[in-house]
């Protein structure tokens, strides 16, 4: 056989064997860390738990703080202005808290410049904490702007009378973490989550869970909203303990704003 016929023969078996070769299996995706309000995966060790979450402990301007009226600095801000429109109700228990996905629009606008309300959910007790002082639930409201930047109003609820929007969003709690609730018929506006007076404390701060992300402008408002015992009561059998602990202020200025 010349060396023209066993060039032919050799590449024809090279041709088979690579068509009965299987595809390499593809990597499987790393596993998301998991973390909780406890022990070895708790709030002390977010930074450590993965290299994405490392502001959680080497962040500046991590949230959430402890606010002292009397040190905060009176400013001229621009006022917030709301316009959230109603939306079915979507609820869901992530494990972590109660949220609510808002899909059919809602703005907050700060000097002009707008974000969308994504979100909504709680923590207990609160977050934030008014001279040390926690509230029993904090209500946070997540927005976005156009190039993906964070702003929040914090809504500290405290113990009083019932609250006709959290009753029903209460009656529709999703037991099992993980399970979404979408119910027909029901909707809910963010607006009546928020008290009378948009006076708020402003700072910029980080999320509150992992990534612990910074350049987050908080609004907590000045005044609370309340809800019953009951209420508080009936959230905490599902979750309860879900606050990260304050951080330092690390020299920033708390703004006080009408």
């Amino acid at each position: 056989m010349d060396r023209a016929w066993i060039a032919l023969a050799l590449a024809c078996g090279l041709a088979a064997c690579r068509s009965t070769e299987q595809p390499a299996p593809k990597a499987a995706a790393p596993a998301k860390a998991h973390w909780s309000y406890e022990g070895a995966t708790g709030p002390a060790h977010w930074g450590d738990l993965d290299q994405a979450w490392v502001l959680a402990k080497t962040g500046k301007q991590q949230s959430p703080i402890d606010i002292v009226s009397a040190s905060a600095v009176a400013a001229e801000q621009p006022a917030l202005v709301v316009d959230y429109q109603d939306t079915t109700l979507e609820i869901l228990n992530n494990g972590h808290t109660i949220e609510d996905d808002y899909h059919n629009g809602g703005t907050l606008t700060v000097g002009g410049h707008q974000y969308k309300l994504a979100q909504f959910h709680f923590h207990s007790p609160s977050e934030h904490t008014l001279g040390g002082k926690h509230a029993p639930i904090e209500a946070h409201l997540v927005h976005k702007d156009a190039q993906g930047k964070l702003a929040v109003i914090g809504v500290l609820i405290q113990e009083g009378a019932a609250h006709p929007e959290l009753a029903k969003l209460w009656k529709h709690l999703p037991a099992a973490p993980g399970r979404s609730e979408s119910v027909a018929g029901v909707s809910v506006n963010a607006s009546r989550l928020l008290p009378a007076s948009l006076a708020s404390y402003r700072y910029s701060g980080s999320l509150t869970t992992p990534p612990c992300s910074e350049q987050v402008a908080w609004y907590v408002l000045q005044e609370p909203i309340q809800a019953s015992a009951e209420q508080i009561a009936a959230f905490r059998k599902l979750i309860a303990g879900n606050n990260r602990p304050t951080q330092p202020l690390n020299g920033r200025t708390i703004s006080a704003c009408k």
